[in-house]
């Protein structure tokens, strides 16, 4: 096997990994409609959330608009990942292929126009058709109440958090960050 047909390989095997990890098997809905809100005021009184808290955390992805952020989301049941990065005020655009599973863009980051360098030092732009590159993409993480971060099993729409969870979109450019810091 050759060094390319090596790394072309890699490439296709992260990718299909990465849509294996963010893409949702069947939908799933929350038993009860949860009453949620974005608010401060869900926090606990020892600072942390009561509710879901959302991170949206472009990491070393240099832009001036940066949506980045941790905003606690007021529920006392089971919600939707899609119904909490929506309250906390973050939208999100998935990608033609994968419209649902796979986030694109959030709050409009990465704009078509950002130029993202891959290690090798080729210029991408995302387009949002398909799966983003495995140099540059948003994950999506989850951490339950009192456990640690890893990535989601299901995409943003099937991804079920309860109070005290926490989900963190984080944009990962040429490995790094590896996983969530908060």
């Amino acid at each position: 096997m050759t060094s390319t047909t090596r790394n072309l390989a890699l490439t296709l095997s992260t990718a299909a990994l990465l849509a294996l990890s963010l893409t949702a098997c069947s939908p799933s809905t929350a038993s009860d409609a949860p009453t949620s809100t974005a608010s401060s005021s869900a926090a606990a009184d020892d600072g942390t959330c009561a509710g879901v808290t959302v991170v949206v955390d472009t990491g070393d992805l240099d832009i001036s608009d940066d949506p980045s952020d941790t905003v606690c989301v007021d529920t006392d049941k089971t919600i939707l990942g899609t119904d909490a990065v929506t309250e906390a005020g973050f939208t999100t655009v998935g990608t033609t292929t994968y419209p649902d599973d796979v986030i694109c863009r959030v709050n409009g980051v990465p704009a078509e126009e950002t130029e993202l360098t891959g290690d090798d030092g080729a210029a991408y732009h995302e387009t949002c058709a398909d799966m983003p590159p495995a140099a540059a993409y948003w994950g999506l993480w989850v951490k339950p109440a009192d456990g640690e971060w890893d990535y989601a099993q299901t995409g943003l729409s099937a991804l079920e958090l309860n109070p005290g969870d926490s989900v963190e979109l984080l944009f990962t450019v040429n490995g790094a960050p590896a996983s969530p810091t908060s």
